[in-house]
Order: C-alpha cells, then structure tokens, then sequence
C-alpha cells in the first residue's frame, strides 16, 4: 500500500471578498445561482472543534493536542448568526441545520436555537430548524434543546459494535452513550430522528446490516453515506468507497426494500422503504451518484464565511460586513449578490477532473462547516 500524505492548508485564514453590488435588489423569497438552483437550506457551523477524532473527518495526526483552533472572539456571536440567519430567510431559506465541529461543544448553544426559533420564513412560519450531533452530549443536552425550540436532531453513528466504534471515533469513546443520546431526544420530542452511517471499507462495512436490523421498525430513519473526498486531510482513496448500491444490496439480502419518492425538493437521500412497512433507510451517495443538480444548500462557517459547496476551496467573507457596519439591506444584497453566480457542481465533475488539480489541497473541511 503505498504511504499517505496528508496535507493540511489552513481555509480558516482564506477568504473571498463579500462585496455589497451596486444595483441591489431587496429580497423577494425567490434568490437562484446561475443553474436555477434555489436558495433553501442554511447550515450554520457553530464551532471547529469536536470531542471525536473520526479518520474520515479529523484523523488525530492532523488534530492533535496543538491544533490551533480559532479563538473565541473570530467566532460569530449569537447574535450575529441570528442577524444573518434573518437575511438568508428573507431569500428563501426555509430550513437552519447547526452544525460543528460538534455543536454541542459551543457553550450555552440553547440560547442561540431559541433565537433561530423567533425568526420567521418569507411564509411567516418558523425555519425548520435541526441540529447534526455526534450523541456524546445529547443526554444531557436533549430536553434544553427541544425547549429552546429545536425541531429535530441528526445523529451521527458508525456502527453497533464498541470496539469498531471505539475505534472509529479514535477516543474511545462507547457507543452506549451515543444510544443514551438517541433515547434522550426521542424522549425530549426531537423527532423525527435521523442517524447517519458513514461506511469506509475495510473499517464498517460489516455494520451495515447490524445497524439496520437495529433501528428497522424504532420510527428512526437510518441514513448510509458513502466516504467523500471532503477536504484533504482524511487521505480519502475511491477504494475505499462503498457505493450505495452495494449497501443497499447487503441490506435487502435481509429485508426487501422499495424505492419511495423524495420528499423534499433537493433532498440529499434517496430513500427506501422496507417492503414489510417497518420504515425506511435512506442512502447518500455524493461519490456515486452526484446531486448537485438540485442542491439548495448553503454553509456558514463559525466565523462568518460564506461557502457554496461542501468541497468549496473557499468562502465569502460575510463577518467583514457584519463587524464593518453594514446595514441588513446591505448583507442581504451581499448574500444574494454571492448566491446568484453561484456555479458550483463538484461531485457531477469528480470524474473529469484530474487526480490533482492543484485545487485539492485547499478544500475546506468538513469539521470546519459541518456535513
């Protein structure tokens, strides 16, 4: 096998101009990119730091114990994510998903979803408003959440087996208290609960089907996401790629399944039910199965830049605006100005591209703007 090399490019200290056009235009609800993509879905990275160490994500040899993580005062306030969450509204976004690092590190992080919770759509209504958690805190975290007026949690699990999971997330950490985690927010009323399972050969594929035989017929939708190329520091390789279809063939060796129609435009899962009605898993398949051509997502990072793709090598600066004065129309006009020449479509090109690029080693990682 021939040796890694894993580089790290810091993105944190890169960054694209976020500039507020001449001829701005007031939201309307209705903001597309220069496909047609609408503006949908914001996902709000709240801090760079997690408790886990996951290769696919933050492999410990690269986030070790003198990684420098951004110091409090680069990180957004609460009341500056709840300021720009307004103006992502105003162009339409109808859903907010907080996201890390683990988002359940950033102190006190109810009082910023219960700000979320008092915005409103173009419709009037609430944002739908979720939050993607690796479990560990949740137990305790669960009922200050839900009161605080989450809506929903997403719960990342790699597998059943302790030793495959103690080994996966690198700090032995035991996956009883990420179950403890999932019963808590169930219990609390965050529902409908989703569990997403990143499948790496070699290292879980020997879970899948535990983990379906586990939460088939809990009302808990189970998710497989296939092993991204996501950044640079995970030394990701196409071989250890799973494809969706390989999981779902493993999956209904036990228990048939049929396909189900999307519900939601631009939803990232293709989803499948159990044919004896005991639910259904959906699959994530980024690698093999590109979506781009319907993504309406875009990601916040912890410290106010603006990405537009989760393989983006960088992101537009909204943090200078926010601390240079800028008024709401202003940011408004810079977001809107940002999305419409928005061209990305990373995982349609993957197979066209070479194998370096020279762009590879600047993408941004996941932990830092989440999933």
């Amino acid at each position: 096998m021939a040796e890694r090399v894993i580089p790290l490019v810091d993105q944190r200290l890169a960054a694209l101009r976020a500039a507020v056009p001449a001829d701005a235009v007031a939201p309307t609800g209705l903001l597309a990119d220069t496909l047609g993509r609408d503006l949908r879905d914001l996902r709000i990275s709240v801090t760079d730091r997690c408790n886990f160490r996951c290769s696919y994500c933050m492999p410990k040899e690269v986030f070790d114990k003198d990684h420098p993580y951004l110091p409090h005062a680069s990180l957004l306030s609460f009341e500056e994510i709840t300021r720009l969450a307004r103006q992502f509204l105003a162009h339409g976004v109808r859903k907010i998903r907080l996201t890390g690092g683990e988002p359940l590190l950033r102190k006190n992080l109810e009082i910023l979803v219960g700000q979320l919770a008092q915005l409103r759509t173009v419709d009037g209504t609430p944002p739908e408003l979720t939050l993607t958690t690796n479990g560990s805190l949740l137990a305790r975290k669960a009922r200050a959440l839900k009161e605080a007026g989450l809506k929903r949690v997403t719960v990342s699990l790699d597998g059943l087996d302790d030793t495959v999971f103690r080994r996966m997330n690198d700090v032995d950490f035991p996956v009883a208290e990420v179950l403890d985690g999932i019963a808590a927010a169930r219990d609390a009323g965050l529902g409908p609960i989703k569990v997403n399972m990143v499948v790496k050969r070699g290292t879980n594929e020997d879970e899948i089907v535990p983990m379906a035989r586990h939460f088939r017929g809990s009302g808990i939708v189970l998710r497989f996401i296939e092993y991204m190329d996501v950044g640079a520091t995970n030394g990701w390789r196409m071989d250890e790629v799973v494809p969706s279809a390989e999981v779902r063939s493993r999956i209904a060796a036990h228990f048939p399944l049929v396909q189900l129609d999307p519900s939601a435009p631009g939803e990232t899962a293709e989803r499948w039910g159990y044919a004896d009605g005991a639910g259904e898993v959906g699959f994530i398949s980024s690698v093999t199965h590109a979506f781009c051509g319907d993504c309406n997502r875009a990601r916040l990072s912890t410290e106010g830049k603006l990405y537009l793709c989760l393989f983006a090598a960088n992101g537009y600066d909204l943090r200078e605006l926010l601390r240079g004065g800028a008024t709401d129309a202003e940011l408004a006009a810079g977001i809107g100005h940002i999305w419409q020449g928005r061209t990305d479509r990373y995982s349609e090109l993957r197979g066209t591209l070479a194998a370096e690029t020279g762009t590879r080693g600047r993408r941004v990682e996941m932990s830092y703007i989440g999933g």
